[in-house]
């Protein structure tokens, strides 16, 4: 029997290109995908599911499944995801469902998580580097830190009460791509970059290529623990605006809110509060970890922004290059299970 795996967040980019990357493998005989609404891409072989963002049926789903690896990719990681509430229940409440339906399952041997770095948080009193063992400075102040604190605590219990279940926590920086709508991506698609006035602090940014590939190969991998995803390179604020001919937006670190209230309204500039604090403070990410097991980036941090800029560029000149894919059940269900389809991949891809 090959691998079995189920995907949660398969409406995500994420969930959807690792599902696909699991479709050209013939190792994975079975592939579930669960979200609360239709895949980004197209998929050929993955059984798609709908959920609630609590993913109160995930239990079931397992149990009657008898999968071997649980991918969990639908955390939300900015604060414009969801309002608090939801944030609550997709972030926390969703993680714990997961974690009882896993715990509950013989079937299940590996778990990988994926999280942020935003859990490190930013502040004036951060280390130059944040490892895995790293501890946070200051308290977290924003819902969607606290939110992310409280799903991880639960995601190492779990790893501690079930230690014959290969648990990865995999804490991405920021990232940067064509295909991911961040607050970074929308104010540089409009070629333009807020920044504070006296600060020009360093980050680390990563491909939405290598954060896919992260996630393939934590699973195909044995690795256990948490592990820091960054691309490599800590680039100051300002370098990231130069690379990508970016226009700056000058605001003011204090009293920002009455300043930057109209233009976030008129739509000039995307500010979440966890941006706020990233143009305020930065975050730099020690990688090595990960790097010491064999994965490797393809993209550096300044190399990432200059692939995005390239391919928006090319966005704006010729338009995107084919419609932007929608799920349809009727569909591909008939691609997949009617017998009046014969091979239909081989025929597309002469």
């Amino acid at each position: 029997m090959g691998r079995r795996i189920l995907i949660t967040g398969i409406d995500t980019f994420w969930g959807s290109m690792t599902a696909k990357s699991f479709e050209a493998d013939p190792t994975v005989e079975t592939i579930i995908g669960l979200g609360t609404s239709d895949p980004k891409v197209e998929l050929e072989r993955t059984e798609c599911l709908r959920a609630d963002h609590s993913y109160s049926i995930v239990s079931r789903i397992i149990k009657s499944t008898k999968v071997d690896t649980v991918m969990h990719t639908f955390m939300a990681t900015e604060t414009s995801a969801f309002s608090g509430r939801m944030l609550n229940e997709n972030n926390v409440i969703g993680t714990m469902n997961l974690l009882a339906a896993v715990g509950g399952s013989p079937s299940v041997k590996k778990l990988i998580v994926k999280s942020s770095s935003l859990v490190y948080g930013s502040s004036p009193q951060d280390p130059y580097f944040f490892d895995e063992n790293s501890k946070r400075p200051s308290l977290p102040k924003l819902r969607i830190e606290k939110s992310m604190i409280e799903a991880e605590s639960y995601v190492k219990d779990f790893a501690q009460d079930n230690p014959h279940i290969t648990v990865t926590l995999l804490r991405f920086s920021n990232v940067i791509g064509e295909n991911v709508t961040t607050a970074i991506t929308k104010n540089l698609k409009k070629r333009i970059l807020p920044y504070l006035f006296g600060f020009d602090p360093s980050i680390h940014l990563i491909d939405e290529e290598d954060v896919v590939s992260a996630l393939v190969f934590a699973a195909n991998s044995d690795l256990e623990g948490i592990y820091n995803v960054a691309g490599d390179e800590r680039v100051p604020w300002s370098e990231i605006g130069s690379i990508a001919a970016a226009r700056p937006i000058p605001l003011f670190a204090y009293a920002t809110n009455l300043i930057s209230a109209p233009l976030i309204k008129s739509g000039i500039v995307t500010i979440t509060p966890e941006l706020m604090d990233l143009m305020k403070y930065g975050r730099g990410i020690n990688n090595t970890k990960i790097k010491q097991t064999g994965f490797s980036y393809k993209y550096t941090t300044s190399a990432a922004v200059a692939k995005f800029c390239k391919l928006n560029q090319l966005r704006i000149n010729l338009g995107r290059a084919k419609p932007e894919y929608k799920y349809q059940k009727e569909i591909e269900s008939f691609f997949k299970h009617s017998p009046a389809v014969i091979g239909e991949s081989t025929t597309s891809n002469e």
